[in-house]
């Protein structure tokens, strides 16, 4: 089973963090996605630009219609997302749990209910 995990984040979080504890940060989380890359249970792990860059796509008359996001007004965004797969809920939940800090912010977990084909 497929699970998407995901860390929220806002600005201002990303400015009180220490400039010194970023190396640390992004080492703790390059060797949690190492861990599970190797058990084959991480698929990928994306981080997103920041909320200046988020933009809403619609069609317009046929064409694409672009304005500033993101789609929800609130403070937090989603700042990365990682996707899992898994052989049960509760292995995809000591995962989450196992991201570097889920003892300080959520993670967010859902299942992915479907895939589309790879040869469609």
């Amino acid at each position: 089973m497929k699970y998407v995990a995901m860390i929220y984040g806002n600005q201002a979080k990303w400015d009180s963090f220490p400039a010194e504890a970023w190396p640390q940060a992004i080492a703790k989380q390059e060797a949690f996605n190492k861990k599970y890359r190797e058990t084959g249970e991480l698929l990928g792990a994306y981080g997103l630009a920041d909320v200046d860059n988020a933009q809403l796509v619609r069609r317009k008359d046929g064409a694409p219609a672009v304005t500033d996001g993101p789609y929800l007004e609130t403070k937090e965004y989603i700042a990365s997302f990682y996707l899992l797969d898994c052989e049960s809920q509760e292995r995809a939940q000591q995962i989450a749990a196992d991201m570097p800090f889920a003892d300080v912010e959520p993670v967010e977990l859902w299942p992915v209910l479907h895939e589309s084909a790879a040869d469609m």
